[in-house]
């Protein structure tokens, strides 16, 4: 079931970290029931896990929204069932905090003390707005030095969107290019680093192109 499960979000183009968590909450609402078919059960035992948590495990309001969301989905796209009415569900209290709002000056502290690869990226992040994933799967081309733009591909939401490329980084990254560009060229010279891992059907589109 968790199989089929993830097979439904791929084609709905969820995230991959979607995926994760939906298969986590799936398992364990059946450990929670004891091993019993997923078929068998409905609104009744969903009650009884999202009730659960939140008087017991005293989880925060996300965590049972995301529970919540995994059960539904599963039902309604691979089970093929409506859920209804699941009743008086003891709900977690979403705490009321004020933002936290990093000043210019504590931002300079703490860009001060990092290095290397480590200030590149928290220097990119923070000029241009970007999520931890999405500038770790940022590529050459989606870099446009002469324009100062940065192309986000699928984003929060599976969107993409155009930012800026912050100056102060901008030449420590086309350094960093550079080096990366040198280390694989001898990598390629020395029989490594001659393929790379296709996402998605990619590899069964290009089945003559190289792979590690």
């Amino acid at each position: 079931m968790v199989d089929q499960l993830c097979v439904a979000l791929r084609a709905r183009h969820y995230a991959r970290r979607t995926e994760q968590a939906y298969g986590h909450w799936v398992t364990r609402f059946t450990h929670f029931h004891h091993g019993r078919h997923l078929a068998e059960m409905a609104e009744p035992e969903m009650n009884a896990l999202l009730t659960h948590l939140a008087p017991r495990e005293k989880v925060s309001a996300s965590t049972q929204n995301q529970a919540l969301s995994a059960l539904l989905f599963l039902y309604r796209h691979v089970i093929g069932r409506a859920v209804g009415n699941l009743g008086e569900v003891i709900r977690a209290r979403k705490p009321t905090r004020l933002p936290v709002v990093v000043t210019r000056e504590e931002v300079k502290t703490v860009l001060t003390n990092l290095t290397g690869d480590k200030w590149l990226m928290a220097s990119i992040m923070y000029g241009a707005g970007l999520r931890l994933m999405e500038c770790l799967r940022l590529r050459v081309q989606d870099i446009d030095f002469s324009r100062n733009e940065i192309l986000v591909r699928d984003g929060k939401g599976a969107k993409d969107r155009i930012t800026m490329l912050p100056e102060s980084p901008k030449a420590p990254l086309q350094d960093h290019l550079k080096k990366v560009k040198a280390v694989h060229q001898q990598d390629v010279a020395e029989g490594w680093g001659c393929g790379v891992q296709l996402p998605g059907a990619l590899d069964r589109k290009y089945p003559n192109a190289p792979k590690d």
